[in-house]
C-alpha cells in the first residue's frame, strides 16, 4: 500500500497531532482549505488542540475564502486564541463579521493568490485536504484549488489531511508529498453542497436566461437556486463551454447529456475549466480522474484579460439589490455585510471584453416573502457596488429580461421597472420621477391591467420563411418604438396614421407603450439582429366596449414589407380577439391603399365598407 510506504520513508511526516500542531505559534496566520474541500477533520483537531492545550497559542489569525463546515474558530470563546479574517462572507461567518468577532476583507478573488505570494498577507500554517498519494508522491488538492493552490505555495507549514475520498483531479492540482511537512490520514465524507429544488420563480428566471445563451457560448454560472435552474434549461443548446470558478451539479449534469462538450473554445479547447467544485458525491466520483475536467487557480479562471481570450464568453451572476441606474451589490446590504466581492466582478469585466461577450444578472424581483424589491431606486447607503453601471448586459427576473448596455439612465429606470415585481413598479416609477431619472409626465397603469401578459409571447414563421417573435408591448418599449416608427417612409407613416404628420414625441410614443391590456392590444413584430431586438412591425386593436368590437391597425418597416409579417400581425390579432370573446374589427383604410384592403379580404372576415373623403370604413364580423 502506498501510504504505508510513504509513512517509512517519511515517518517524520506522519507525527502525533499533538507534536504537528505544536509547530503552530503565537500571532499565526493559519489559511484553512475552501468550501467542500475544507479539512474537517484538521479544524476539530485543532479546536480540540487548543481546548487541552489553551496556552499552546494565541492571537492566531485564520484565513478562509468560504467556509461550509464548522467555523468554531470564529466564536466567541476562542476569541484570544483565534481572529477569523475572510475573503468572502458565508452563513457560518456573517454574524460574526457583523458583531465585530470576525473580520471581512474585500478583494477581487483573482488577485487573493498574490497577497499571498507578496507576503502582503503572510501564510504561516496551511490546512489542506488532498487525496491519496499515487505511487510517485504526487497527491491532488480535488474539489478546491482556488487560493489553495497558492496558499500551499506560500505557506511555511503545511498540514495535510489526506482522504480517500477526494478526487484526483486534473490540472494545476498536485502537490508532492515531499513539499507537505505533515500528512493526517483521515478518511470522512467531503461536504456536500445541495441547492434546494427550484421553484416556480427560478424556473422562469432559468427559461428567460436559456433564450440569451446561444449554442457555441462558454459559460460562467454562480452558485445557488437560480443558477441551478438557469443550467437545468440549456439542455436544448449546443457545443457550450465552461470557463468558470465555481463548478456545480448543473454543469456536471450537461457535461453528461453532450450539452458542454468545450468543443468551440479557443482557450483550453475540449475541457471544462474550473477553480473548486461544489455539490454531490455523485459529482465528485465524476471529477476523479477526469481529463475532460481541469481545475486552476483563481488566479487563472478569473484573471479578466483569460476570461476575455475566450469568443463570447457568457457571464451569469446573481445580486442582493441593483437600483435603476444599473449598479448592484452582490456583498452588502447597506452597511449589513453579507457575502463579498467573490469572483463574479472579475467574470464580468472579463465578459466585457470578450468577443461578443455578455453578462447577465439573474436575481428573483423580492427577498423576504416579497415584502422587499431587489430592484431600488438607490443603492442603500453603505452598499458596497459590486457591479457598475457599465459591466452588466442584461438583467433577468421572474418578470422578464432588461437589456442595459448602451441604454442612457432613462431608459435603463424603465427598462428595470418593467421587470420588478408588478407591486412594486408603482413606487418605483413615482421615485423615479422624484430623482428625475425618467420623464416627469411618464404614464404608467398599476395593477392587472397594466401587467405585461407574458403568456401570449409567440413565435411564428412567416410565408417568407422569416421566423419573428409576436410579443405584446412593453411600458420600456419607448425607444424601440421610436426606431421603428422614424424607420418608416411618409407613405408607410401616411397609410398607418391617415395623416401628415411625421413627429413621434415622447408625449405621442408613450400612448403606445402604456395601455390597458383589457382594453387594447398592440403586439410587436420583433427580430433579432445584432445581439438587440428590432421591431419591423406593429399591430393594434382598442375595444369598443359598446359593440364589443375592435378598431384594428398594422403597420410594416417598409423594407420587410412583402414578406407575410402584416398576415401574421393580422392573424394573431384576430386569435386574441376571438379569445377575448369579441364580435369582430373596425378600420379605417385609405382606398389606394390595396395591400391592407387585400390582406384583411384574404382573412375570411364579412366585411362591410363604407367609403368617405378617400377612405374606407371597414366593419368586418367574425361571423363563420
Amino acid at each position: 500500500m502506498v501510504l504505508e510506504r510513504l509513512k517509512k520513508t517519511y515517518p517524520d511526516k506522519f507525527a502525533h497531532e499533538d507534536r504537528i500542531f505544536g509547530n503552530i505559534h503565537p500571532g499565526d496566520r493559519i489559511f484553512i482549505g475552501t468550501g467542500c474541500g475544507e479539512p474537517q477533520y484538521l479544524v476539530k483537531a485543532l479546536i480540540g488542540y487548543v481546548q487541552s492545550h489553551p496556552k499552546a497559542f494565541f492571537d492566531a489569525e485564520v484565513l478562509q475564502v468560504w467556509t461550509l463546515g464548522v467555523a468554531p474558530y470564529a466564536d466567541e470563546k476562542f476569541r484570544d486564541v483565534f481572529r477569523h479574517n475572510s475573503f468572502f462572507i458565508g452563513n457560518n461567518t456573517r454574524n460574526a463579521v457583523n458583531t465585530g468577532v470576525a473580520d471581512y476583507t474585500p478583494i477581487f478573488l483573482s488577485a487573493v493568490p498574490n497577497l499571498f505570494y507578496t507576503k502582503r498577507i503572510p501564510v504561516d500554517v496551511a490546512l489542506i485536504q488532498t487525496s491519496l498519494p499515487d505511487d510517485h508522491g504526487y497527491m491532488s488538492l480535488g474539489i478546491s484549488v482556488d487560493i489553495v493552490k497558492a496558499a500551499v505555495e506560500s505557506a511555511s507549514l503545511i498540514i495535510a489531511q489526506a482522504n480517500s475520498n477526494m478526487p484526483r483531479v486534473h490540472g494545476e492540482t498536485f502537490i508532492n508529498i515531499k513539499g507537505v511537512h505533515f500528512i493526517i490520514p483521515y478518511d470522512e465524507p467531503l461536504l456536500e453542497f445541495q441547492t434546494s429544488v427550484p421553484d416556480d420563480i427560478a424556473q422562469r428566471i432559468g427559461t428567460y436566461v436559456s433564450r440569451i445563451i446561444q449554442d457555441g457560448d462558454t459559460i460562467q454560472v454562480g452558485y445557488g437556486t437560480i443558477p441551478n435552474a438557469i443550467l437545468a434549461h440549456l439542455n436544448n443548446k449546443k457545443n457550450l463551454g465552461i470557463h468558470t470558478e465555481l463548478l456545480t451539479d448543473g454543469v456536471i449534469e450537461l457535461m453528461k447529456n453532450g450539452v458542454v462538450d468545450n468543443t468551440k473554445k479557443e482557450l483550453n479547447k475540449g475541457k471544462t475549466v474550473a477553480a473548486f467544485c461544489m455539490g454531490r458525491k455523485e459529482t465528485y466520483e465524476y471529477l476523479h480522474d477526469n481529463p475532460s475536467i481541469e481545475f486552476r487557480p483563481v488566479s487563472y479562471t478569473n484573471n479578466p484579460l483569460v476570461i476575455a481570450r475566450h469568443k463570447n464568453m457568457t457571464a451569469i451572476n446573481s445580486a442582493l439589490e441593483i437600483d435603476l441606474a444599473g449598479q448592484a451589490t452582490a456583498e452588502s446590504l447597506g452597511r449589513i455585510f453579507y457575502s463579498g466581492i467573490g469572483g463574479q466582478a472579475d467574470f464580468m469585466r472579463g465578459a466585457v471584453l470578450s468577443q461578443g461577450g455578455k453578462t447577465i444578472l439573474a436575481l428573483q424581483s423580492t427577498a423576504e416573502d416579497e415584502e422587499v424589491s431587489r430592484i431600488v431606486p438607490n443603492l442603500k447607503e453603505g452598499a458596497g457596488v459590486t457591479l457598475t453601471m457599465g459591466d452588466i448586459h442584461y438583467v433577468v427576473t421572474e418578470y422578464g429580461i432588461a437589456y442595459l448596455h448602451g441604454k442612457n439612465i432613462r431608459e435603463r429606470a424603465m427598462a428595470l421597472i418593467a421587470i420588478a415585481h408588478p407591486k412594486f413598479r408603482p413606487r418605483l416609477i413615482e421615485e423615479a420621477r422624484n430623482l428625475n431619472l425618467i420623464y416627469k409626465d411618464q404614464e404608467f397603469i398599476p395593477g392587472e391591467k397594466g401587467e405585461y401578459p407574458e403568456y401570449i409571447e409567440t413565435y411564428r414563421t412567416t410565408k417568407a420563411g422569416l421566423r419573428i417573435f409576436l410579443r405584446p408591448v412593453r411600458m420600456s418599449d419607448e425607444p424601440l418604438l421610436k426606431d421603428f416608427f422614424y424607420s418608416l417612409t411618409d407613405e408607410c407613416m401616411h397609410h398607418r396614421f391617415i395623416s401628415a404628420r411625421r413627429d413621434m414625441p415622447h408625449e405621442r410614443l408613450q400612448k403606445f407603450v402604456i395601455i390597458d391590456y383589457t382594453k387594447e392590444m398592440v403586439i410587436l413584430a420583433v427580430i433579432e439582429q445584432e445581439g438587440k431586438e428590432m421591431i419591423i412591425g406593429m399591430g393594434q386593436y382598442y375595444i369598443d366596449e359598446n359593440t364589443h368590437t375592435a378598431e384594428v391597425a398594422f403597420v410594416v418597416r417598409d423594407d420587410y414589407q412583402g414578406m407575410g409579417i402584416g398576415a401574421e400581425l393580422l392573424s394573431y390579432l384576430t386569435y386574441l380577439a376571438k379569445k377575448n370573446g369579441l364580435h369582430g374589427f373596425t378600420a379605417e383604410v385609405l382606398i389606394d391603399n390595396k395591400p391592407m384592403l387585400n390582406l384583411f379580404e384574404r382573412m375570411g372576415f364579412v366585411i362591410e365598407r363604407r367609403a368617405e373623403a378617400g377612405v374606407y370604413e371597414l366593419t368586418m364580423s367574425f361571423r363563420e
